[in-house]
Order: structure tokens, then C-alpha cells, then sequence
């Protein structure tokens, strides 16, 4: 397996002035200077797309920005779940022995770069073309019917959703970079303006600008690197109307992740899952078996999630608070978790010894799942 050596990551907000392809070189340059590496010892880019690019080449294009010339540059695509897509594909050009030093690059003015009905309708392409989109359907529609349907299978009320909302966000009070740090409430969520029903606005990720990033290494370079212990995909559906609510696919990427890491559930001390809105987060949490079903919100409020809890979750806020900057938004995630691993994550760090943390990035609408455990050196 491979290791990762350097991280970036901006802030998110709604931060006019740099485009997508000035975050992404912030955050690029950032994680080769925490990997103690210069734009002439990468070989290897990936970069995930910005819906506010569009370029055809978009690795060949940070490359040329910051003066690499790498052996091996593509582009890649599969929504939220990008990132870490992108990381399984370095780890395997770094174990092969095609790349020596693969840099992974995500970032995109999508707050300030494009109007909200321009996202809104790019987003909304995740439909299906014939049978959703032209029903006038988007993202937090199709979340909403999601919404619906886990709440009426384990018979509860849209506010048993909310406590998640809340745990991120008294994540993301301690963090300088994130877009929303004042703490909320159950009673805030709820009289939030209503979205989709049953989905209100702090149900839902806030778009963000912003950019991460991260270098995969054949072998450690130091004893802040932290080993990828082990990854899974699966992608069962596109489009929601052909989705099996029982078996989205995260049950099967992070079961494969954890065989080939060779630990269980109970070897994992800490988890960043994917949060675009609260039902995403209950509904991943159960597949996968950090939480039972029907319970990740009631567990949220017990404090299971929090910094001192059983598991602690998303301890930099998610994509609920941190914000949700395309492709960087998931990968932001990952960052945290290499942050936690290393004990370098300040004020957030969890107060215990971590070893293993477990990670999970979903695209579209639960469409493409991709899981990894990492490890401490």
C-alpha cells in the first residue's frame, strides 16, 4: 500500500477573487511543502474536476501552473467520491512502480464562481435524464426522497436527523478554516428554512470555494506519513430511482477496505464519512456499521460522535460546516483524519491515542462509493 506524505487544505467559504485553478495550486503547493517536496520531484498528477472549469485536461493544467512535468497526468470523475478515487489510483500507480511521488489535486470557486441556478442545474445532471431531471428534480431533491423514505422505514420524525447537523457543527468551531463555526441547535435545524421535504437549509452542505490536497508515496519519507492501509469501491447505481436502499454500496467498499487493511469495525478509532446532507450521513453510518440502524442521529446527540465519544466524526465539521467545496469538500475528510493520525490537528485533536481512522467518500446520489483505512506510521 502506499503512504501519504503532505496535505493541504484552504479554507472554505464564499471567497471571491481566485478561480478553481488558483485553489487548487494553494493547496497543491501546500501539501508538497508539508511532504518536504518541490514541484520537481512529482511524477505523478491527478486532479478531480471543477464543475467551474471545465477543462478537458485539468492535470495537465495545474501541472503546467506550477511547473511539473509528470510521467503519468489524468483527469478523473465520479463525483463526491473523487478524491478518494483518485488517492486508490495513486496508490496503485506508486505500488506498480509507474509513479514514484503522485500528487492528488481537488479545488473550485463554486460558491462564487458560478450563480446558485448554474450549480443547481450542473449538479442536478446526476439524474436521470429521461425520468428525473426533466421532472425539475436536484440534488437536495433526490436527497429529500431519500430523506423520506429512512425516515419512514425506522418511523421517525425529520428532527431525528438534526443532532448531526449540530455535532458538525460544534466541530467546525474549532476550525479557523471553516465557513460555518457558530454553534447551533436541534431547535435551529428545525426552523430552518425548508429546502426539500423533509430536508431544511442545516440539513444541507452550504457550497463552498476552497481546495485540498495530498502526495502518495511508495514509501514512507518520515514518521508523519501515514500508511493506506487498505481500499474498497463499489458503484451498484446512477441514478436514484435504480438504487437497492438496502445495499447502496458502502457496506461493500468499506468491508473490502477493511479486509484488505486486515482489521475490523473495532480496530477503528476515529471516521470521516461523507455529509452533503444529514441523511447521507445517517444513511452511510448504518450501511456501514458505525452506527444501528435508524440510530446515527439519536447517537449524535448522545455525544458517541464528538472528540471524547466512541467514535469521533468528521472532527473538522464535514461538509455540513466545513463546507463543501466539490471534489475538495471529500477530500477534506481524508486530510482531517491524516491531521488526527499524526496528533498535529491542534485544538481538535481527539484526546486519545488514535491508530486507525476509517474514511468514506460517496458520489451522485449514493452512486459511487469509495472507503479507506489509514493507518499511523
Amino acid at each position: 500500500m502506499g503512504w501519504i506524505s503532505g496535505v493541504g487544505l484552504t479554507s472554505f467559504g464564499r471567497q471571491p477573487g481566485p478561480s478553481a485553478l488558483d485553489w487548487q495550486v494553494r493547496a497543491a503547493r501546500t501539501a508538497l511543502a508539508d511532504a518536504g517536496l518541490t514541484h520537481r520531484d512529482v511524477d505523478g498528477v491527478l486532479v478531480g474536476y471543477a464543475t467551474t472549469l471545465g477543462h478537458l485536461m485539468p492535470a495537465n493544467l495545474l501541472a503546467e501552473r506550477i511547473g511539473i512535468r509528470p510521467r503519468i497526468a489524468f483527469g478523473t470523475s465520479v463525483g463526491g467520491a473523487t478524491g478518494l478515487a483518485m488517492l486508490n489510483q495513486a496508490e496503485a500507480l506508486v505500488t506498480a512502480g509507474e509513479a514514484a511521488r503522485v500528487l492528488v489535486v481537488a479545488g473550485e470557486d463554486r460558491a462564487s464562481g458560478q450563480s446558485t441556478d448554474t450549480s443547481m442545474r450542473t449538479l442536478a445532471q446526476v439524474g436521470h435524464p429521461a425520468y428525473e431531471v426533466p421532472l425539475g428534480a436536484n440534488v437536495p431533491a433526490y436527497y429529500a426522497l431519500l430523506a423520506s423514505a429512512y425516515l419512514h422505514r425506522h418511523g421517525l420524525a425529520p428532527a431525528a436527523l438534526a443532532p448531526l447537523a449540530v455535532q458538525m457543527r460544534a466541530h467546525a468551531a474549532a476550525h479557523a478554516g471553516a465557513q460555518f463555526r457558530v454553534p447551533i441547535s436541534v431547535a435551529d435545524v428545525e426552523s430552518s428554512k425548508l429546502v426539500a421535504a423533509p430536508l431544511r437549509l442545516l440539513d444541507c452542505c452550504p457550497v463552498s470555494d476552497g481546495g485540498a490536497a495530498f502526495v502518495v508515496l511508495a514509501e514512507p519519507s518520515s514518521s508523519r506519513d501515514v500508511r493506506v492501509a487498505g481500499m474498497g469501491q463499489a458503484h451498484l447505481h446512477q441514478h436514484v430511482t435504480e438504487a437497492d436502499l438496502e445495499d447502496l454500496g458502502a457496506r461493500r467498499s468499506a468491508q473490502e477496505a477493511l479486509r484488505r487493511a486486515g482489521v475490523t469495525l473495532d480496530d477503528i478509532d476515529l471516521a470521516g464519512i461523507y455529509d452533503s446532507f444529514t441523511v447521507t450521513l445517517a444513511m452511510l453510518l448504518e450501511e456501514i456499521g458505525l452506527a444501528a440502524p435508524g440510530k446515527a442521529g439519536a447517537m449524535a446527540a448522545a455525544g458517541e460522535f464528538d472528540r471524547t465519544g466512541r467514535i469521533p466524526l468528521n472532527t473538522h465539521g464535514g461538509l455540513l460546516s466545513y463546507g463543501h467545496a466539490g471534489v475538495a469538500g471529500g477530500m477534506a475528510h481524508l486530510v482531517e483524519m491524516v491531521m488526527q493520525l499524526r496528533g498535529e490537528a491542534g485544538e481538535r485533536q481527539v484526546p486519545r491515542q488514535v491508530r486507525r481512522a476509517l474514511v468514506h467518500a460517496d458520489g451522485g446520489v449514493m452512486s459511487a462509493h469509495v472507503t479507506v483505512v489509514l493507518e499511523a506510521a
